[in-house]
């Protein structure tokens, strides 16, 4: 029987947060789901898994969380329209297609928010901008919509984002491969079924 897939193992594709964010929707195909955040508690674990919070600050939030349920019920769901924008947003890069003005809106307010959250110090010897301590629960959503602006602002000095071509996945990620034309999320998992389907046409036929 086949473990059924968590927030705190499924796999991490995307090449940068953002995207792996994205990607916390099983799949974005022919089928929609299942979604792997369903409580504050996911969207903190696979906060801490990325990096963008540390293990202090995920027990600082889950403490505030659980003293105010609501509030992260409120939070989850504000997380998951990021989500979802920052979705359309770079499905917007990969196909050519109309970018929504709400969208971006969205995500320049979160972000805004995000880097007004920073503060000026001293990082390994050196003046530099870093985050402040994660204290209120917006605080990881706020990071995120930081880390896609920057994503998607910098479309000029970077590969291409890139949605897999699963019939059931649609994963973005970066297509850092040598020639540029990845196709797949991951070469063992989707990859690897479209070269079975397409061997059983070819014996079919």
């Amino acid at each position: 029987m086949n473990k059924k897939k968590t927030i705190f193992d499924i796999s991490l594709l995307g090449g940068h947060p953002a995207l792996d964010f994205v990607n916390t929707v099983d799949s974005r195909g022919a089928r929609w789901g299942p979604d792997f955040l369903n409580s504050y508690r996911d969207l903190a674990a696979w906060a801490c898994r990325l990096d963008v919070i540390d293990d202090t600050e995920c027990e600082t939030l889950l403490v505030k969380a659980k003293g105010s349920a609501p509030d992260a019920e409120k939070e989850l769901g504000q997380a998951k329209e990021l989500r979802e924008a920052l979705c359309r947003l770079f499905m917007s890069e990969f196909d050519e297609s109309p970018i929504n003005s709400n969208d971006l809106n969205l995500v320049a307010d979160m972000a805004r928010c995000g880097l007004s959250q920073q503060k000026l110090g001293l990082v390994g010897g050196n003046i530099a901008w870093h985050r402040a301590d994660a204290k209120d629960l917006d605080a990881i959503r706020n990071r995120i919509a930081a880390l896609g602006a920057k994503l998607l602002t910098s479309r000029d000095g970077r590969r291409p984002v890139r949605a897999c071509q699963g019939p059931n996945c649609g994963w973005l990620f970066l297509d850092q491969s040598r020639g540029g034309h990845r196709r797949w999320c991951s070469d063992k998992t989707c990859g690897s079924h479209a070269r079975v389907r397409k061997f059983r046409t070819v014996q079919a036929d």
